[in-house]
């Protein structure tokens, strides 16, 4: 991701080498995005390789399908969330796949647009859906939810250790139509004064609204799916790479990699001992990246 507002894809050169990407191979790309990786992948790939790029916002595979034009019948994109890839990988004819890769997280595009009501830095709609297929809406929650799981949903998804006093905040505020009403209310259940928010590295309502979208798109649950739909995805000797924004997704991944690589029957080889991380000078070029952690298992 880039702070311009031009979606970059994280980490891509790491990607492609630990993913050993090969002529002739079949790549599943479950959140293909505006398709940086999945371009990487089909170039490393040439001149035969193909691609199956899967996503729930209907803006991004446009975005993709002109990006990867030049690519032709090698690539193949879907709109779905992630958590149907076995199906959608099944119908598309991709299983076994020779790689799979899952960029979690939001892109700089979704959070550019204050029209889609992810970033509380412009007034927009209280939405957060990645897709328009997703039950509800980011306003959906803060105005119906009772105090108490709003405080669950902000404390496990967002780590926010003031999730009471927010919750409670925000059902004295309710009902909240946009974005910058209900910054401007964690803001104040914070203890947050305008001046000192804005000279604050991190805004008091980053937490806030990077939980709520986790449970609008149920952003756990997909990726507890596609973990546990992986091996079956996949050949012998083929690889599966992640790459999450956050730590609750990074710590899922690495329990499931552990757990994947021990006992009788171990389905995956980790590749990486410990998380890779962008370099110095990816994080220079885009700050957006700095918090992102790859990692690499091998299906045996």
């Amino acid at each position: 991701m880039s702070a311009s507002g031009t979606h970059v894809a994280v980490m891509v050169q790491e990607l492609v080498e630990l993913l050993q990407v090969r002529p002739g191979g079949h790549y599943i790309d479950c959140t293909v995005g505006a398709g940086g990786h999945a371009a990487a992948i089909l170039e490393a790939g040439a001149p035969d390789c193909r691609l199956l790029g899967i996503d729930a916002d209907p803006q991004a595979i446009e975005l993709a399908r002109e990006q990867l034009a030049p690519f032709g019948e090698r690539i193949t994109l879907v709109e779905s969330y992630s958590s149907a890839i076995a199906k959608v990988a099944a119908d598309q004819h991709f299983v076994p796949a020779d790689g799979l890769i899952c960029d979690l997280g939001v892109s700089s595009m979704q959070l550019d647009q204050p029209e889609r009501g992810f970033s509380f830095r412009a007034e927009g709609p209280l939405d957060m859906r990645f897709g328009p297929s997703a039950n509800y809406t980011a306003a959906d929650i803060v105005n119906s939810e009772s105090q108490e799981e709003l405080a669950r949903i902000l404390y496990e998804y967002g780590n926010e250790r003031r999730s009471r006093r927010i919750a409670r905040r925000i059902i004295e505020k309710r009902p909240f139509s946009s974005t910058t009403q209900l910054a401007k209310a964690v803001e104040q259940a914070a203890g947050e004064g305008r001046q000192a928010s804005r000279s604050s590295r991190v805004h008091p309502a980053t937490k806030t609204f990077l939980a709520l979208r986790i449970a609008v798109n149920q952003e756990l649950q997909h990726l507890k799916t596609v973990l546990a739909e992986a091996r079956g995805l996949l050949g012998f000797g083929s690889r599966f790479a992640v790459i999450s924004f956050h730590s609750l997704e990074d710590r899922m991944v690495k329990r499931f990699l552990q757990h994947a690589s021990r006992g009788e029957t171990p389905t995956f080889r980790p590749l990486t001992r410990k998380v890779v991380r962008p370099s110095l000078e990816e994080v220079r070029r885009n700050p957006r990246s700095r918090s992102a952690r790859l990692r690499v298992a091998e299906a045996i």
